[in-house]
């Protein structure tokens, strides 16, 4: 049984972090343990923080790929400042790019249907300005997702989500993105001037 590893303990705390800051801590502890072990023990205690290396080089990989904190500032802003139908634009732009085709939806929670490989999503994403998301827009995602038999539902917000929305969507397996998803998807598209929105039946 694989036991899961603690969110706030110290090596998942540092999983999340920048892969250097990991690597400091661990070059750092073995120049301390050079300078003050007795000779014989020099090398156990260079090498004893091992997993610290570990980490550093486990958040590297997962963080191959991660914007810049550049990037996700120019996203924040640029996302901020649009209007929904330029939003949705670019976000079908995305969506597209990475193989799916879209269908815009005129529910009250669900803005696009995505299929990809005969699976299909619902995407929530028309309140992605609000500085704050509770867990009842994600119940009326759920439930919508329950009516129409889709397997999978994403959530798109640039703000902070509520401790019992982020446990309901974890619950429900409801993908979340916020910032640092958004910048990462939306990477090399125009964020000042999205291209023209498709016809809703495309």
């Amino acid at each position: 049984m694989k036991i899961p590893m603690a969110k706030n303990s110290l090596f998942a705390v540092l999983l999340r972090s920048r892969w250097w800051i990991s690597a400091c801590i661990g070059v750092v502890l073995s120049s301390v343990a050079w300078a003050l072990l007795p000779a014989e023990y020099r090398v156990a205690g260079a090498l004893s923080p091992f997993p610290f290396y570990v980490i550093a080089a486990m958040a590297a990989w997962r963080q191959r790929h991660a914007p810049s904190e550049a990037r996700v500032e120019q996203t924040a802003r640029a996302l901020g400042s649009m209007a929904w139908p330029a939003c949705a634009a670019l976000l079908e732009q995305a969506f597209r790019r990475d193989g799916y085709s879209v269908r815009r939806s005129a529910g009250s929670i669900v803005d696009f249907e995505l299929e990809r490989k005969g699976r299909t999503m619902l995407v929530a994403a028309r309140r992605w300005k609000a500085a704050k998301s509770g867990v009842e827009p994600l119940r009326e995602l759920q439930a919508a997702r329950d009516a129409r038999g889709s397997p999978d539902a994403l959530w798109i917000g640039l703000g902070e989500l509520s401790d019992a929305a982020r446990a309901y969507a974890a619950e429900q397996r409801i993908a979340v993105w916020q910032l640092p998803e958004l910048a990462e998807v939306l990477r090399g598209l125009p964020l000042g001037t999205p291209a023209p929105a498709s016809r809703p039946d495309a």
